[in-house]
């Protein structure tokens, strides 16, 4: 699914206007019936719901939404908030069709703002997607009191005075939604972890804007959902073999650390990798032997740490880093492993970290190699530091153009830039996984992924995908306080 700006999301409505054609007022119309078609499915009747509007397209939604759930027998109370002399013309077209169904309250100064109960939904049509300037006035007022009481408020497309496409200033007013139900695509706004109270929850509905400006119209950034991966899933032949799924090798643990390494090789092999060598220090044969019996183990000569550059000519795929310590002998076997590869490669934890500190390093590591740390890490990699979150995805954008790898940024919506330039929103995953192990997970099921051959690319946005939907469904087992980076590897398939 494409992410567009909020330039290209007017220019699809007008694409659609003009090539469907329908006009903007039963454009709206569609909107605002799916949005109630939304809220029906989850509220019933019984709470009041009040709908505050301004005056421009979104007031022109809210008041449509009015009237729509008026006609199925909701109480709703309508406030619109005069801060400009004149609506739009679908606004005043809307207005119109309402009056008849119901009394509208005008608030025109601070004391007719209403209070609004803790036991009531209020749905929030101030201001839509095209905001460019901070909300001020009588609307920051409204937003204020909203965002002060205690009811339930749900945002008609995005939440009023949130800047869709760039970061808003700390001081700027914006309501704080539950849920955010927005129209047929996400904003990149949604994905930035700086905005997440203003968001909250959010739901797409369709509205039905034109698919051949979708697919013509280009766009750096995307948003995974299972339809668009169910391609890459492949039944497996029948006369298939162990040497048929590849031979991943996965390199980490040290003293201390071994846990870090078992989970990542458990994770591989519930990938479905054909064979696979972990190599350890010496400390981990007997743990890795014990814990893991459908792997072999590749003993380092020393006791504590890996040191050993390893032949890799049998390996289709490697992965490094989980628990691999950051020693001296330790960084001149990555540099040795880096200088010597002729496989796909996953680097992760402290390999990202010895990169960090010797960045000389970064020149060695492969084209298409793929990079998954978590914020900190990627600082240390870049070694400045970003203002705000949208500065954060334009630095993660131009640093893998420029070095051509694939970079996983972790997080909630991990964020997969690849060397074209684009970047891929997870949609899988909970609050549940932020949890120690979780990473080293993700490290085994791509590298998994690799070793059976498919392409890096695919790799990380499949995998990242895969590790968020074990997740989801472990979280429903046992819930998200008590999940662990274990019971992620027990609910992976697919």
């Amino acid at each position: 699914m494409k992410v567009f700006s909020v330039n290209q999301i007017r220019a699809w409505d007008a694409f659609t206007i003009a090539h469907e054609p329908i006009h903007s007022i039963d454009l709206m119309e569609r909107a605002s019936v799916a949005f109630v078609k939304w809220f029906c499915a989850h509220f019933d009747d019984r709470c009041p719901v009040t709908i505050i509007c301004g005056m421009g397209n979104n007031g022109g939604d809210g008041l449509a939404i009015a009237r729509i759930l008026i006609q199925k027998c909701y109480a709703v109370q309508v406030y619109i908030v005069k801060h400009t002399e004149k609506g739009t013309p679908d606004f005043a077209q809307n207005l119109q069709r309402l009056h008849p169904q119901t009394s509208i309250q005008w608030i025109e100064q601070e004391a007719q703002i209403p209070t609004f109960t803790s036991n009531s939904f209020v749905i929030d049509a101030l201001l839509g997607s095209g905001l460019t300037r901070p909300a001020t006035g009588l609307i920051a007022k409204v937003i204020q009191q909203v965002n002060d009481s205690e009811a339930t408020a749900i945002s008609v497309d995005i939440a009023s005075g949130l800047f869709a496409d760039s970061p808003n200033a700390p001081s700027d007013v914006i309501i704080k939604p539950a849920y955010t139900i927005a129209f047929q695509c996400p904003k990149l706004a949604f994905f930035q972890p700086q905005c997440a109270e203003y968001v909250g929850e959010w739901h797409l509905v369709s509205i039905g804007l034109s698919e051949s400006y979708e697919a013509q119209t280009p766009t750096p950034y995307f948003y995974t959902t299972a339809a668009a991966l169910s391609s890459l899933t492949k039944a497996r032949k029948k006369y298939s073999h162990k040497g048929s799924f590849g031979h991943a090798l996965l390199i980490g643990g040290s003293y201390g650390k071994m846990g870090s390494i078992v989970l990542s090789a458990k994770a591989c092999l519930r990938s479905g990798a054909g064979l696979l060598t972990v190599q350890a220090p010496r400390c981990g044969y007997d743990i890795l032997q014990t814990s893991l019996p459908e792997a072999m183990v590749l003993p380092d000569w020393h006791w504590m740490v890996n040191t050993t550059v390893p032949d890799i000519k049998p390996y289709s795929a490697i992965g490094i880093g989980p628990g691999l310590g950051q020693d001296p002998q330790t960084l001149l076997m990555l540099k040795g492993l880096l200088s010597s590869l002729t496989s796909p490669i996953v680097l992760d934890a402290d390999a990202l970290n010895l990169i960090s500190k010797h960045p000389d390093l970064l020149h060695s590591v492969p084209k298409n190699a793929i990079l998954t740390p978590h914020p900190k890490e990627f600082q240390r990699l870049l070694n400045d530091q970003w203002k705000d979150d949208f500065e954060k995805l334009a630095m993660l954008r131009t640093f893998a153009q420029k070095l051509q790898l694939i970079v996983c940024l972790k997080g909630a919506h991990t964020a997969i830039a690849l060397p074209d330039g684009s970047i891929h929103f997870n949609s899988t995953g909970n609050p549940g996984m932020a949890t120690g192990g979780s990473g080293d997970v993700l490290t085994g099921i791509i590298t998994g992924l690799l070793a059976q051959g498919m392409p890096p690319a695919d790799a990380a946005i499949f995998g990242v995908f895969q590790h968020g939907n074990a997740g989801d469904r472990a979280a429903q087992k046992c819930t998200q306080p008590a999940l662990i980076a274990s019971d992620i590897i027990n609910e992976m398939g697919w």
